[in-house]
């Protein structure tokens, strides 16, 4: 048996940690003990680990619900159950992918667009973008002011 604080050592959590998912009823102890400390099986650590993990790998809390409830009942459920959680999870992911894939192009743009010279930002290209709805289209050429070298401003596209 373990104590919460015990139990969140040996999982490297904190034991507030367990009481939030104690909360949210995904892990309860199994028994409390006559001052009222709340008690975990080996059964319990177990659980804990597979909520871990399925949070590790971007599951959440309802989703770590749903994997419990059919690893508690496994017979009633085929793999492609399992399988079409995690097909979901990954196309949610990819998705994700993408999109942070194009605010890094969109912010390289508007990055290779600005000069990031001392000059007022009175005409910075960056600004003047994010202003108006126009495409940023960069050049690849420079000039120079003083010992310092600085990107010209890009052209806007609109």
């Amino acid at each position: 048996m373990y104590r919460i604080g015990e139990l969140a050592k040996q999982c490297e959590v904190k034991a507030d940690t367990l009481r939030f998912y104690e909360k949210h009823g995904l892990l309860s102890p199994s028994m409390r003990s006559e001052s009222g400390y709340r008690l975990y099986t080996e059964q319990d650590a177990e659980r804990l680990r597979f909520i871990l993990r399925a949070k590790a790998v971007g599951f959440t809390l309802s989703e770590i619900t749903e994997l419990l409830s059919i690893d508690l009942d496994k017979s009633n459920w085929a793999c492609a159950d399992v399988k079409g959680m995690v097909d979901i999870k990954l196309a949610n992911v990819e998705e994700k992918i993408a999109e942070l894939n194009h605010f890094r192009l969109s912010l390289q743009r508007l990055s290779d667009a600005c000069c990031g010279g001392p000059e007022s930002a009175e005409h910075c290209s960056i600004l003047e973008a994010l202003e108006s709805n126009v495409e940023v289209k960069c050049e690849n050429h420079s000039h120079d002011h003083g010992e310092t070298e600085y990107k010209t401003s890009c052209k806007l596209k609109g």
